[in-house]
């Protein structure tokens, strides 16, 4: 073996330049990796600020189509969609999940229309829908699991039928991969892919996203099962059974997985990309995204340096995409 040591090994020789530094690089983020979440309202030329994560608003249809023509025109291949339902909506039974006419069903018809060049993902997860917040239906002050399931069936039917491309399950109910796969190619949706949350961890990171989509004064309203969501999304102190979890949804047909949140959570990433080799990607949730935009603001971060670090970290834990609110600011940062 070759001296390794100072002074014949100078560590800092391949860093002096910035033409060297791109020459050794480990990883690299390009926009190819960038998918964005929007957020969908009622109306017509609405385009409301979220207070609690600067930056991003709820759109209405026309506008959110005008949004994503954006996202194309800078390279972004694919959005993910999340609704505020109308308060007057919301049910115990949830059933305006899998009304064909629901907003994401006429979102996702419009961007289709007009901007067919980008995928489009769609969340399946009741809570937008229900009157309780809960991603599936509550029995007795429980959250059922198989009849939640049926229900997640026909959401992702009337999605994949109104033109989504990617039907992602988030609920974190058990089976509800191989049911709803099942369902889709039923239906004739046999190309429309699967991306699960496989591990989809019980975080306070979520907070500002349910201000964004109106769920959280629903959650408000009463505890289920004595520990709420916790029942059924992952404990956080736990890593071996998100293997089993990864490793149940690629067996019932998974095309892909997700860990969420992201940076708390990245040495899960590494553990799926090194044990599974299956495209991996991971969501910078809103929490992360409004934490660093609140110290960008606030003077003590630079929003750009630290939105791209961010980033690569992603890429080096093994993601081959991220969902991150970041994505138009990023995209354009990568074409500079």
């Amino acid at each position: 073996m070759t001296n390794q040591r100072y002074p014949t090994t100078r560590m800092r020789r391949v860093r002096q330049s910035d033409w060297s530094r791109r020459l050794v690089a480990e990883n690299s983020l390009s926009v190819d990796d960038l998918i964005w979440p929007v957020f969908v309202t009622e109306g017509t030329g609405q385009s409301v600020d979220v207070a609690s994560m600067p930056g991003v608003q709820r759109h209405s249809v026309d506008r959110l189509v005008e949004q994503v023509k954006q996202a194309a025109d800078l390279g972004i291949p694919a959005i993910a969609i999340f609704p505020e339902t109308d308060p007057s909506l919301k049910t115990d039974d949830a059933a305006e999940a899998w009304n064909p006419d629901n907003l994401v069903c006429r979102t996702v018809a419009a961007i289709k229309a007009a901007v067919p060049s980008v995928g489009i993902i769609c969340d399946v997860a009741l809570d937008p829908y229900t009157s309780h917040g809960q991603d599936g239906l509550v029995r007795d002050g429980k959250v059922v699991n198989d009849e939640s399931v049926a229900a997640l069936c026909d959401q992702a039917v009337v999605q994949a039928k109104a033109g989504c491309d990617i039907i992602a399950p988030s609920d974190m109910m058990d089976g509800r991969i191989g049911e709803i796969r099942m369902a889709l190619d039923q239906e004739g949706c046999e190309d429309v892919m699967v991306m699960s949350y496989a591990a989809k961890y019980a975080s306070a990171f979520y907070g500002p996203f349910r201000d964004a989509i109106g769920s959280k004064s629903n959650l408000s309203t009463g505890n289920v099962d004595g520990g709420g969501k916790k029942t059924y999304q992952m404990n956080p102190a736990n890593t071996d059974v998100a293997m089993r979890e990864v490793a149940l949804d690629l067996d019932e047909g998974a095309d892909m997985v997700m860990v969420k949140p992201g940076m708390p959570y990245l040495d899960i990433v590494r553990r799926v990309k090194e044990q599974f080799a299956v495209p991996t990607f991971a969501y910078q949730v809103s929490g992360e995204y409004a934490m660093l935009n609140a110290a960008a603001i606030n003077g003590w971060l630079d929003r750009e340096a630290v939105m791209m670090e961010s980033l690569v970290g992603f890429k080096r834990a093994g993601c081959d995409g991220i969902l991150t609110y970041f994505a138009i600011d990023a995209a354009k940062s990568l074409a500079q």
